[in-house]
């Protein structure tokens, strides 16, 4: 015989089966009819719980008979009324069989006995039916109400005549409540205004208000599964004359940001972060060659301030000095647990391989720093993790997964010294102020900026022509951002008033033109001076963390004086998709903006400028290559420069 549970997945499975097996696609020509009327039969699974014994007045069973199971016959006539395409109500009539076998039982006399009922009844049914759009499937809910109309059994004992009768004490109307599922099949034609559909179905009837005696407990669970076929009236729907109205045309923006004066060099005082981490290569626990160490002799001479002097001009693009100093971080750590012989460290290693893998990272740092720079073992105190605290892979990710694993197999350093650390960052190391002279600068570039061009446009370019109608021709471009350098379109004048056309191809080749002005002017020789920040955030991080917060409000913000120009931008790593990536850089520009202005509000200074720009992954304008994963981790960032009024 089949188990409860065997019976109930049976059942289910079938009626998916068929319901599956009927889904078809059809054009809808006729409306849904309102109205549905049509017969079910089901099987009933009854299973039975409780005490039964007192079987009527004249006749008790020596023996209580407890559980038991069986299955009867269900039939009725029904109707539907689905005035919406979700809510409708159901009502079905039905013959309603719940007799069954009980298990049998061993009466004192060592008497096998047996005990059948027959009990059935008429049911009325309503119930609230919840369709699920576009499909066939539906719920429904509602009372069971029956009335009931046989109340035989069957008892049989070893050794005595067989014994038919009818239960006594029977309730003669249960009240009680089902739960169910179905699936409309329609098999009539599409353009047919009869409808007929199959519809497969299971509802649950559990055992509340299914006493079916007054006396004993005996209770009744069903299972039923079975089959309806329904009929409706619909009527022809009349087919729409349909007008062809082509899509309007997308309007492009065309936008031009221009330095009101072109730098040609800038001296910048640069105060650069220092990243608390020292990155390892994958199956290594040597530190990289890429970071500077240095023999004990070279150690002793070390000196952080060293690495302060300008070295170089440096490009608007990628930053080999600021990359250098970064690269000495183990240099000037050991100089600055040299000179405050209070100060102590955690070096914590990460590693996929586990935390002795990243111990191992750890101890190498430690005794880079307790061989070359000759700190007490004691200071320093290692450990190893799985993954950073701040990691950059993150749960689920599937995309470019060596790029940011790289990043995670690392040492991080920590401290509570603040001879070591600073606020700027939380954990990230006191930043080393650099002198230098940049040429070129950023903020000498003309932007341009066209909406939606990626996604609209095959490709984009720009004519500039000065007044002398002379033309320069840049392009073409694909992005919706792009930059010329100013001194470019300058040449040798010292300043012009320049039209910029903008002439692309849409998807579906038709031109778009747009024009803009700007008016350029270089600046002097003489090199202008400034003040240059950094933030660095986590990956795919835009919020600075309150700490910057604090450092943006007590530090950048009292650099500025009235009115200084603040030139924000933002950039990100090569990871993750182009478009993401720039409006990630552009969240990250205008959140340190919005903290400045804020901060610089309550100061009482109002006569201040900002320019902010994001760069995105821009390759042509990243502080950084990105081939290293250093290089992706300080990319990461918004770079603040303040140019004092002259």
């Amino acid at each position: 015989m089949l188990t409860i549970n065997k019976i109930i997945k049976t059942s289910i499975i079938c009626c998916l089966m068929v319901a599956m097996a009927g889904i078809t696609v059809k054009a809808q020509t006729t409306t849904v009819p309102t109205w549905w009327f049509g017969v079910s039969g089901a099987a009933n699974f009854n299973f039975y719980d409780g005490t039964t014994q007192r079987l009527n007045n004249s006749l008790i069973a020596p023996t209580a008979f407890h559980k038991g199971h069986d299955v009867r016959p269900y039939g009725s006539i029904l109707m539907e009324y689905r005035p919406a395409s979700v809510l409708g109500v159901m009502l079905n009539v039905a013959y309603d069989g719940r007799g069954g076998k009980f298990k049998d039982v061993i009466a004192p006399c060592n008497c096998p006995a047996t005990l059948e009922t027959n009990t059935s009844y008429i049911a009325v049914e309503p119930s609230l039916r919840l369709t699920v759009p576009s499909t066939g499937l539906y719920f429904f809910a509602g009372p069971r109400i029956a009335f009931n109309i046989s109340k035989d059994f069957e008892y049989t004992q070893l050794r005595q005549p067989n014994t038919n009768g009818q239960l006594s004490a029977m309730h003669k109307t249960l009240i009680s409540g089902q739960v169910g599922a179905g699936y409309d099949i329609m098999v009539s034609p599409a353009s047919s205004t009869t409808k007929v559909s199959i519809s497969p179905f299971v509802s649950f009837h559990p055992y509340f208000g299914q006493e079916p005696r007054s006396i004993e407990s005996w209770s009744v669970t069903t299972l039923r599964a079975g089959i309806a076929l329904k009929f409706g009236k619909a009527s022809k729907i009349a087919p729409k004359t349909v007008t062809s109205v082509p899509a309007p045309m997308h309007v492009f923006v065309f936008t031009v940001t221009a330095p009101t004066a072109v730098p040609l060099k800038r001296q910048v005082s640069e105060t650069l972060p220092l990243r608390n981490s020292v990155f390892f290569d994958e199956g290594s626990a040597q530190i990289p060659a890429r970071y500077i160490t240095l023999s004990t002799d070279q150690a002793i001479t070390f000196k952080e301030q060293q690495l302060q002097n300008e070295q170089a001009d440096n490009t608007a693009g990628r930053s080999a000095r600021q990359l250098n100093v970064y690269h000495n971080i183990l240099n000037i750590l050991g100089d600055r647990l040299r000179a405050n012989p209070g100060a102590v460290i955690v070096l914590t290693g990460a590693s996929a391989k586990g935390p002795a893998d990243g111990k191992e990272l750890a101890q190498a740092v430690k005794q880079y720093l307790v061989t070359q720079f000759a700190v007490d073992a004691s200071r320093i105190t290692i450990a190893g993790r799985n993954r950073p605290l701040i990691p950059s892979e993150q749960p689920g990710g599937t995309k470019e997964l060596v790029l940011l694993r790289a990043g995670d197999r690392r040492v991080d350093i920590t401290s509570t010294s603040p001879e070591l650390l600073t606020e700027v960052g939380g954990d990230m190391m006191k930043p080393v102020q650099i002198n230098a002279t940049q040429a070129n600068p950023l903020d000498s570039q003309v932007i341009l900026n066209i909406d939606s061009a990626k996604l609209l446009l095959k490709s984009w370019s720009v004519d500039v022509t000065d007044d002398k109608g002379t033309v320069q021709h840049f392009g073409p471009f694909i992005d919706d951002q792009a930059s010329i350098p100013g001194t470019t379109i300058l040449g040798s004048n010292p300043s012009g008033d320049y039209k910029i056309v903008m002439t692309g191809e849409t998807r579906a080749g038709i031109p778009v033109k747009k024009e803009s002005t700007v008016h350029l002017i270089r600046q002097d020789e003489t090199p202008t001076k400034g003040l240059r920040y950094s933030i660095l955030y986590d990956f795919d991080r835009s919020n600075a963390i309150v700490s910057y917060d604090k450092f943006l409000t007590d530090v950048v913000s009292a650099s500025i004086t009235d009115g200084s120009t603040v030139i924000i931008h933002g950039h990100t790593d090569n990871i993750g998709e182009e478009d993401h990536n720039m409006k990630l850089s552009k969240a990250r520009a205008m959140d340190v903006q919005h903290t400045l202005e804020q901060a610089l509000t309550k100061a009482g200074k109002t006569n201040v400028k900002f320019e902010t720009i994001g760069f995105g992954e821009d390759a042509g304008n990243a502080p950084f290559e990105n081939n290293l994963v250093e290089e992706r981790f300080y990319n990461r960032t918004v770079i603040i420069d303040i140019i004092p009024v002259k």
